[in-house]
């Protein structure tokens, strides 16, 4: 195991005042930008000047921040030159570790953990075992983080982490979109919505607009016609009321349907599947599906064309 440095353990906070103009940066994009929240800040320092100090690495004479970067924001729009800084560790390692331990209390989300966590993994070389070890939790809670941000292509984590789009968003509607249709589909739907100032509402309806709607409605969303988009799907009648009980049968059993040819076609090719008796049973089953593909298609494209005439 990896030994950390034994200020992790030994140090004890030193507050002092820094020039601002000193202040080491280079993790500013592992925090979460919240525009919002940021003009309420710089409101209060306005008042009352900066009450919590900077915390962050004293590693010799460089103050290396790992919170606090809306208030250095807000201390260059105020033109503040001085800033209360504490020191969490002799180096990156251990004042990230202390920062990581006291996420119960601070303003840390879930992404900034998983961030801080993949670079102590990523780039200070330690192991989950070791991580979980200094931070006194546990591997599943070490392995989540790291596997949620290896889930994010580096487009969406731009886009999170500079505020453009929502992260409950991203949590609750398009990462379960994900799992059906695929990482690469993301990105073009977070892109083209980044930056709108959409309501989470808002932007559930389009996900499902875009990830299971016709390619017409993907079109207007990646042209960036959002508005238009919205309008359509307030055209729609809501479920339940706007559908009969067979109706809704029918679009279940569609997105059924949908949801299995996404798995069917992302397993067929795996190296897994090596048994003979898997390969006799899943050949006959294929020669059935494939004896109605003609009047399946055709059924299915009639019924496309009906629904886009109603």
């Amino acid at each position: 195991m990896n030994s950390l440095p034994e200020s992790i353990s030994e140090s004890r906070p030193v507050r002092h005042e820094v020039e601002r103009s000193q202040l080491d940066l280079r993790f500013e994009g592992y925090r979460m930008k919240n525009a919002g929240l940021e003009d309420r800040l710089l409101s209060s320092i306005a008042h009352q000047g900066i009450q919590e100090p900077l915390e962050g690495a004293l590693v010799g004479s460089s103050h290396i921040l790992l919170n606090g970067f809306k208030r250095v924001r807000c201390a260059h729009k105020l033109q503040i030159h001085t800033v209360p800084f504490r020191s969490l560790g002799a180096d990156e390692v251990a004042a990230i570790v202390q920062l990581l331990r006291g996420a119960r209390d601070k303003s840390l989300s879930l992404l900034e953990q998983a961030r801080f966590v993949d670079e102590l993994k990523t780039n200070r070389g330690l192991g989950v075992a070791e991580i979980a070890a200094h931070l006194s939790r546990s591997k599943a809670w070490v392995s989540l983080r790291l596997g949620l941000l290896a889930q994010m292509s580096p487009l969406v984590r731009e886009q999170l982490f500079a505020g453009a789009f929502p992260v409950y968003s991203y949590m609750y509607t398009v990462r379960e979109f994900m799992r059906l249709n695929g990482a690469a589909q993301v990105d073009p739907f977070v892109q083209a919505l980044s930056g709108k100032k959409l309501s989470v509402r808002q932007i559930e309806q389009l996900a499902h607009g875009f990830f299971r709607g016709p390619e017409s409605f993907r079109a207007e969303i990646l042209q960036g016609n959002v508005a238009l988009a919205l309008k359509q799907l307030d055209q729609v009648p809501p479920d339940p009321d706007g559908c009969s009980e067979f109706e809704r049968v029918l679009l279940h059993d569609l997105e059924t349907l949908q949801k299995y040819q996404q798995r069917v076609l992302g397993k067929c090719s795996d190296s897994r599947l090596k048994s003979r008796a898997f390969f006799a049973q899943a050949h006959l089953l294929t020669g059935s599906l494939l004896s109605r593909t003609t009047a399946f298609h055709q059924t299915l494209s009639q019924f496309h064309d009906r629904c886009g005439q109603a």
